[in-house]
């Protein structure tokens, strides 16, 4: 039986931690990927920092899905070794904060502008490096989707997990923002290897982020073939909706749009709605969002 368990990046909420729990706490989410945390990113924590916001997500019955880490995201020709100490880094708050997963990217081309599918040797063998120090802790890499990278088009993306057997993020947007339709073009392809969800939508016309069911990635689609095959995973929230201009034409249930119209034009506001939307395209398909594994 499938089982859609609901995470989002926080950072999109509030700035601060204690922030985005007062944000997601009415919602009913019970798990966040970790990002952006106050004024650093979650790769540039220390032990000590780290171990003193899990407590504080721990206290207040939150858990992590993923660590939202920015390894691969840089250029091909970038000092390696200073990556793989980042990424040890990120391994680390894998490790004090539980999190079974890392969010990983496949690297832009060099400062030359070469094309990055040349160096497909060179990041397998990077992205190898990384497997084998997460395999001693027992923490899974995942990789997603983004313009630019090795990994932006469906192919390479099934090249990686096959390649290196690791799990995909599909991120449906930035398959839209690079030209492709998230289905049934890039999932038919990807399914099997589909372990996690970044959950944000797009229009094909202009890149413009929307709200779950409101652009061209036919995210109810997705969701019952997912359901078809017995998905157990995180569909995380990544709204970037700061300059989304449609919300009065949201199909909302009335108190609950009233209750969003109340909120300051804010992250809270914005992360409401993108909430909502998810919950209402899951439910379309038959299907309810679940809080806790």
């Amino acid at each position: 039986m499938s089982k859609f368990v609901i995470s989002g990046f926080a950072d999109e909420a509030a700035k601060y931690v204690d922030q985005q729990m007062d944000v997601l706490d009415p919602i009913g989410i019970r798990y966040v990927e970790l990002r952006g945390c106050g004024d650093k990113n979650i790769g540039n924590l220390t032990r000590a920092e780290g171990e003193e916001l899990a407590k504080k997500l721990s206290d207040r019955g939150y858990k992590v899905s993923a660590i939202g880490s920015g390894v691969g995201k840089v250029k091909i020709d970038s000092d390696m070794d200073a990556h793989f100490a980042f990424f040890k880094n990120n391994l680390l708050m894998a490790q004090i904060f539980n999190a079974p997963y890392i969010r990983m990217f496949s690297f832009y081309p060099d400062a030359a502008g070469t094309p990055v599918s040349r160096y497909r040797d060179r990041i397998m063998f990077q992205w190898e490096r990384y497997i084998r120090e997460a395999d001693k802790v027992g923490v899974k890499l995942l990789h997603e989707n983004e313009g630019g990278i090795y990994g932006q088009y469906p192919f390479a993306c099934l090249d990686l997990a096959e390649t290196l057997g690791i799990g995909l993020i599909f991120d449906p947007a930035n398959f839209i923002q690079s030209g492709t339709y998230p289905f049934p073009d890039a999932f038919r392809i990807l399914q099997k290897h589909v372990k996690y969800m970044h959950i944000k939508d797009c229009r094909m016309s202009d890149g413009q982020v929307q709200p779950c069911g409101y652009g061209d990635g036919k995210l109810g689609e997705i969701f019952n073939e997912l359901d078809k095959q017995g998905f157990e995973g995180f569909l995380s929230l990544e709204p970037h909706l700061s300059k989304f201009d449609g919300f009065d034409g949201l199909e909302l249930d009335g108190g609950k749009k009233q209750a969003i119209f109340a909120m300051a034009d804010s992250g809270a506001k914005t992360y409401n709605v993108a909430a909502e939307a998810l919950f209402a395209t899951l439910r379309k398909v038959g299907l309810e969002p679940s809080f806790e594994f």
